[in-house]
């Protein structure tokens, strides 16, 4: 007699931050009730607040669910050793390729950027962006003395994000071309660009 595999038990939590992730990605925290997470999830608005008290704290939930995996590559890509350039270049790579492959991510960021709720936007960044950005910023420091080290970490990070936020627009632009898009292209042009101005 052949018996069956036993599987795993569904985690419920992880499967209503997972199914919440596109919607908030497509329509920002305002645009998404609890009703609709209801709908997308399959489970009773009271299954959802079982989970969580309330859709602000869900929806700290999915940003940090969304942004774990990253988080968890640049702190990698960072903590290998190497000069500053070669640990430039591997969080670059690391970095774009990461976010080539995850535009609901993308989306959340923007997002979060264009709304007007400070609480809510302090709150995320100290709880999700603050301790990868502290270690771009170190990086920074160890790069170039001479650059304010919160400045160049924000403008490392700028030069990879806005290559995806102006792909939609990339087409229309005068010598656009397919591969302007494409993350190792990408990776390569902001890694040449940096390398070229840092060490001037």
């Amino acid at each position: 007699m052949k018996l069956k595999p036993v599987s795993k038990p569904r985690d419920t939590r992880v499967f209503i931050l997972e199914q919440a992730i596109p919607l908030f990605a497509k329509q920002g925290f305002h645009g998404v009730s609890m009703r609709k997470l209801s709908k997308a999830t399959g489970l009773s608005t009271a299954a959802l607040y079982h989970h969580f008290p309330d859709k602000e704290t869900l929806y700290l939930g999915v940003i940090k669910h969304a942004f774990a995996e990253k988080s968890e590559g640049i702190m990698k890509a960072l903590d290998i050793e190497g000069t500053p350039l070669e640990k430039l270049d591997r969080f670059i790579l690391s970095f774009t390729m990461l976010m080539g492959d995850d535009p609901n991510f993308r989306s959340l960021v923007q997002w979060e950027l264009l709304d007007d709720d400070e609480s809510r936007l302090k709150q995320v960044t100290e709880e999700v962006f603050s301790e990868p950005f502290q270690a771009i910023a170190n990086l920074a420091k160890e790069l170039c003395s001479d650059y304010d080290s919160h400045m160049l970490a924000t403008s490392i990070v700028g030069l990879i994000m806005f290559h995806f936020e102006a792909k939609p627009v990339h087409r229309y632009l005068d010598g656009g071309k397919a591969k302007h898009s494409d993350p190792q292209n990408i990776a390569q042009h902001v890694s040449k660009l940096l390398t070229n101005t840092l060490t001037v």
